[in-house]
């Protein structure tokens, strides 16, 4: 085992339409269909196929039909699922999301048992099992709370500690600043939200990126969507370009971009490599419909780093 993924687990219902409403406004003619999702499972199921090691899953789901379907389906993957807590009587999460013809989104999420996610619960996790991983992988659509025991469980087993922001949450910042996070990858308007700066230009960017290595974290990867990411290691600034692909659904990129970050940072890549997988996974997945089901495996990553070329 390499990984370990803390998360959230989520039902997702989606709504495919030619526009995104406005407040009041209806929209009519959408085609509905209902995926796996999560960000946590979609992080988790993003480092299962693309890894060559058995990944372990920090989660919780309730006693319903679509926690039961989704376990269910996690344990279809390379995933070590006996970590993820039932919960009698309570909902399993949902989120409700709606896609436009260009892929872009909105989504409300019922978090369900996601939020019963306990310190408790990652403190229950055998030793052994963090001292045989690598890297620790985290969201923030569990409790802060569980989210910094993983942490602080990894940093003291020697693990490499990835945390996507999402969605953004200011008190991240304040708990023990980024000291525990090795790195930090917001996307551009989470990047915005914790620093405050803005993050229109390549030039601004880079200064809200430095504002969050000042706050403990080195290496900071801010994700752009179809501008790419930024990645700050140390000293060191890298702006890598998007692939061009025609989007169908961008719900579960940033996932996928994380997910395969993770893979390829435990295997040992630098992070400049491990960015350029990961954007090349997170390019694959816009090209499908769904956040589970547009999930890539490893030899189609490899096959589409061949085909852009870089």
């Amino acid at each position: 085992m390499s990984i370990i993924v803390l998360g959230s687990i989520n039902t997702d219902l989606v709504i495919r339409s030619a526009a995104l409403p406005t407040p009041g406004e209806t929209v009519l003619g959408g085609e509905f269909y209902q995926a796996a999702g999560g960000k946590g499972a979609n992080q988790a199921v993003t480092a299962a196929r693309s890894a060559r090691e058995s990944v372990t899953f920090l989660a919780a789901v309730g006693d319903d039909s679509f926690g039961r379907e989704s376990l269910a389906a996690l344990k279809r993957e390379n995933l070590d699922c006996q970590f993820i807590k039932v919960i009698a009587g309570q909902p399993s999460g949902v989120a409700l999301i709606l896609v436009n013809a260009s892929g872009q989104n909105l989504i409300s999420v019922a978090s369900g048992a996601n939020w019963l996610l306990r310190p408790d619960d990652v403190h229950a996790v055998p030793i052994e099992v963090w001292q045989q991983a690598r890297v620790f992988v985290a969201c923030l659509e569990s409790p802060l709370e569980s989210v910094m025991a993983g942490l602080r469980r990894a940093k003291q087993n020697g693990m490499t500690t990835i945390v996507n922001p999402a969605p953004a949450n200011d008190e991240i910042m304040f708990a023990v600043g980024l000291r525990l996070i090795d790195v930090f990858t917001p996307n551009e308007s989470e990047a915005a939200q914790l620093t405050g700066l803005p993050v229109d230009s390549d030039a601004e960017v880079e200064v809200a990126g430095r504002q969050l290595q000042t706050a403990g974290c080195s290496r900071v990867i801010i994700t752009r969507g179809e501008r790419g990411c930024c990645v700050l290691d140390g000293d060191q600034l890298t702006h890598l370009s998007a692939h061009p692909v025609e989007a169908v659904d961008a719900t579960a990129a940033g996932d996928v971009f994380n997910g395969a970050l993770a893979t390829a940072i435990s295997e040992g890549r630098t992070l400049i490599e491990a960015a350029r997988w990961a954007s090349t996974a997170a390019a694959i997945s816009v090209t499908k419909r769904g956040a589970q089901p547009s999930i890539p495996r490893r030899e189609e990553i490899d096959r589409g780093l061949s085909i852009f070329g870089h």
